[in-house]
């Protein structure tokens, strides 16, 4: 498919340009307020910051409050994860085409993290915290949308803005409202870093998050050792039983990530937690996988004096390059061709709301933001030449569905 740019368009996709030292002052700003997902008041502070710089949009604006969420502490017992606000906005609720556009402000670097600052590494690139992943992605959002309603096509269509803040841990508060609007969106644009060549995420795995907390029997260890039920000990066999059902299905793999438990050398542990992270492909592998961990469990009650309980599951299924997502990369690539540029898709193990989007059967390209790497380590850096880049293709893509050049509507139907 071959995509031309009218006169109309070509002037206000230049304009784009004028905006990108005011898009590099404001991102460099965002990045020094640490929003990680449970610091909730810098949280609170950059939900202020999206609130004003997205006023310039119009529409109706509120702020949408998140239900706590459950999680395990250190001595595994229950407790309850309070989350920040999800911003949203809705611009043009009745108009023929609905687009879902889809963000997270929150960044994997605590409150009392060693990464706050931004440093320049080159002329064209900047290292900082949540740069690219994704408060840059953020205003290539806005700077798209302001360019679409300077299109005499504008009123053709309307769109919702979701911006939330615990995608990082797994947007646990904000699937529900994720959901809600992903069921009647004609398509999703979700703007997660592209990789630094420029290339899009396409198909990705789908993701869990899993405790296993262990209760034994505490006990001397020198005078009646042999009293005691040691949780570590049966921790340690867990770990090994999770380790080895990487491979056991097709792209399946499980992470054990920490243990928590144990005290002091002379007393058998009574107590373990083992958290791990599986991703798999296939919707029906997260089935099998379950049944897997229900057999283990089984293995472990049965032991003398040991019980095991499974907290945590599945959040976010697989995303395939099914035929409409399919689809919409070829517009996304026709799109790009337009402008210059060249791209790409690669499959990938890492997940964001484009897969809680499909979940719910909206069709979506999630890797829209700016281009960067090293995402989630204190190597983090984004292109500063992507901004402009990256804002122009999500405009011309909002250019051809307000037109019907792109037809939104033929994208649920496509088998």
């Amino acid at each position: 498919m071959k995509v031309s740019i009218s006169s109309s368009e070509q002037k206000i996709l230049d304009q784009v340009d004028d905006a990108v030292p005011e898009m590099v002052s404001t991102v460099k700003k965002w990045s020094r307020i640490n929003s990680g997902s449970t610091n909730l008041a810098g949280l609170e502070q950059q939900f202020i910051e999206i609130k004003q710089h997205f006023s310039d949009l119009g529409g109706d604006v509120d702020a949408v409050a998140l239900p706590a969420t459950k999680a395990i502490d250190r001595q595994g017992e229950p407790f309850q994860i309070e989350h920040g606000q999800t911003f949203r906005l809705v611009q043009r609720a009745s108009a023929p085409v609905q687009i879902l556009l889809t963000g997270h402000y929150d960044t994997v670097f605590a409150k009392d993290s060693s990464f706050q600052e931004v440093t320049r590494i080159d002329d064209d690139r900047l290292n900082g915290p949540g740069l690219a992943d994704m408060k840059g992605g953020l205003l290539v959002m806005r700077q798209a949308l302001l360019a679409l309603e300077q299109s005499d096509c504008r009123s053709n269509v309307g769109y919702t803005i979701l911006v939330s803040p615990d995608e990082e841990i797994g947007s646990t508060g904000s699937a529900g409202i994720l959901k809600k609007h992903a069921k009647i969106a004609d398509l999703g644009l979700t703007y997660e870093p592209a990789l630094a060549d420029g290339s899009l995420s396409g198909a990705r795995k789908g993701t869990g998050n899993f405790s296993i907390v262990i209760r034994g029997r505490s006990a001397h260890a020198g005078r009646e050792h042999e009293l005691g039920r040691n949780a570590i000990v049966v921790a340690a066999e867990l770990i090994s039983i999770l380790a080895d059902l990487t491979g056991a299905r097709d792209g399946l793999t499980v992470n054990p990530a920490r243990m928590d438990g144990g005290g002091a050398n002379n007393v058998v542990p009574d107590m373990a937690v083992v958290r791990f992270n599986a991703r798999l492909l296939l919707p029906e592998d997260m089935i099998w996988f379950e049944q897997e961990l229900g057999r283990v469990l089984v293995k472990l009650n049965d032991k003398d004096g040991i019980s095991a309980e499974l907290h945590g599951g599945f959040t976010r299924p697989p995303k395939p390059m099914a035929p409409p997502n399919a689809k919409l990369f070829s517009l996304t690539r026709a799109s790009g061709e337009a402008l210059g540029l060249d791209i790409r898709w690669k499959a990938t193990g890492g997940v964001c709301e484009g897969n809680n989007l499909w979940a719910a059967g909206c069709p979506n390209v999630d890797t829209l933001g700016v281009c960067g790497g090293e995402i989630h380590s204190d190597r983090e850096f984004v292109i500063l030449s992507s901004f402009a880049e990256r804002a122009r293709l999500s405009a011309l893509m909002l250019f051809k569905f307000a037109s019907g050049d792109f037809d939104a509507k033929a994208l649920r139907t496509m088998k």
